[in-house]
């Protein structure tokens, strides 16, 4: 019997995904890591420019995308909101937005100041919303979990970066505690589901490069609020590198795997771990750290170029705005 398309199944505006964010995150990270290493001489002005003027496009389009679908199908928007494995890529949006304020900060500090606000806002909104949903009667099981759900964990420990130096040092500290404590939280919770139950689904397999951005991202605003390297620094720092060897180890995996918006869950941490490792060896006076960080940043541009051609492919087949399969 022929399927009959119905409104709902038609492509649409309703089916473009929270999970684009992704994308957004992705490319305001790499624009960080590339500022990190104009900042060590690694790179010319030019390149981080270019990316950052990438990043706005592709963040101009989305926000105005998910608005409008927020405004013409606030149906949609709520069915993510109640799916569990969407509603952690909510804070996602407010992520986002504190990435582009703090990679203004030097050029532009009172547009950077207005968003970074507005960010901040906006992520303490979607934890408490986020984490009163985990906690309240909602059925979740084991399986359900994924590395993304330290995304609301993640966007906390964002705050500092820009905060610190806008003088917003009591309100990051805030922040950086509530994201440290409910990181380590998730860490036991998603460590369990990985080692004790199912594997992941096969599109979810990449969101395991998600383990590095905690302890990495933690390490730069830990060092932005006291502005030093001491021993807690350093154990976040290496944290983040024995995730991103276990990730590397599970790496293979990845190949046979078609592509997907949780391929984008390659971009962000890895930046955050490239920034982490300028920002050590700018602090300890070590250069092999500096090359560390110049190493994984060129795997990360060959990998968002890939990841930006995909995408584009995707979107000219219309695919993003088709229900899931």
């Amino acid at each position: 019997m022929a399927h009959i398309t119905t409104a709902e199944d038609a492509p649409g505006l309703q089916h473009f995904p929270i999970a684009f964010f992704a994308v957004v995150m992705g490319l305001w990270g790499w624009t960080l890591a590339a500022q990190a290493a104009v900042g060590a001489g690694v790179l010319p002005a030019a390149f981080a420019e270019n990316i950052r003027w990438l990043a706005i496009l592709v963040s101009v389009l989305t926000f105005a995308t998910y608005g409008l679908k927020l405004l013409l199908r606030p149906s949609a928007c709520l069915q993510e909101w109640r799916s569990p494995p969407k509603l952690a890529f909510f804070p996602a949006v407010s992520i986002s937005l504190l990435l582009i304020g703090t990679a203004f900060l030097h050029d532009a500090p009172a547009f950077a100041e207005t968003v970074w606000l507005v960010g901040a806002g906006a992520q303490g909104v979607l934890t408490l919303a986020v984490v009163t949903s985990w906690i309240g009667h909602r059925p979740f099981q084991t399986v359900q979990l994924s590395p993304a759900w330290f995304i609301p964990a993640v966007g906390n420990v964002v705050v500092p970066l820009g905060g610190a130096q806008l003088g917003y040092v009591e309100l990051s500290w805030l922040f950086f505690s509530g994201g440290l404590i409910f990181w380590l939280v998730l860490l036991t919770l998603v460590m369990n589901r990985l080692m004790f139950h199912d594997p992941l689904p096969g599109k979810l397999l990449p969101t395991l490069v998600i383990l590095i951005a905690p302890p990495a991202l933690a390490f730069l605003s830990y060092t932005a609020l006291t502005g030093q390297v001491d021993a807690f620094g350093r154990i976040l720092l290496n944290a983040a590198y024995v995730f991103a060897l276990q990730v590397l180890l599970q790496a293979p995996k990845f190949r046979a795997l078609p592509f997907a918006l949780s391929w984008w869950a390659l971009s962000f941490p890895v930046a955050g771990l490239v920034v982490a490792s300028f920002t050590f060896s700018a602090h300890v006076g070590l250069p092999v750290y500096a090359n560390i960080g110049a190493l994984i940043l060129g795997a990360l541009s060959l990998v968002i170029a890939g990841l930006v051609v995909k995408t584009l492919i995707v979107l000219a087949k219309g695919q993003f705005f088709r229900p899931e399969g």
